[in-house]
């Protein structure tokens, strides 16, 4: 069996959080089908109304293995190909870096 080393790829990504929901939206453009803002009640599940309490943000996000869901604090990152999807903050810290501007 081989090894093989992830070649070095540059993404483009932003953090969901209250604070950069703006930027979260410019950073995605107009939303494509099925992609929506929503919010995460206190036991994890997803709501397109305010479910009362202190809501957590969250953005279901259709990808090609069906729709994923983003809570916040999950990284939104632009794939080599334009596609959107989710990463949680533990496995983007492990996986990407800033790169120098």
């Amino acid at each position: 069996m081989g090894r093989y080393r992830k070649k070095p790829v540059e993404i483009e990504a932003v953090q969901l959080t209250w604070q950069t929901w703006n930027d979260v939206c410019a950073f995605t453009g107009p939303f494509p089908e099925g992609m929506r803002g929503v919010y995460i009640d206190s036991t994890g599940v997803a709501h397109d109304g305010h479910p009362g309490g202190d809501p957590r943000i969250g953005l279901v996000i259709p990808t090609l293995e069906g729709d994923h869901l983003a809570t916040e604090g999950d990284w939104i990152i632009r794939g080599i190909q334009g596609e959107l999807y989710p990463c949680k903050p533990d496995i983007f810290e492990a996986t990407y870096e800033p790169v120098a501007e």
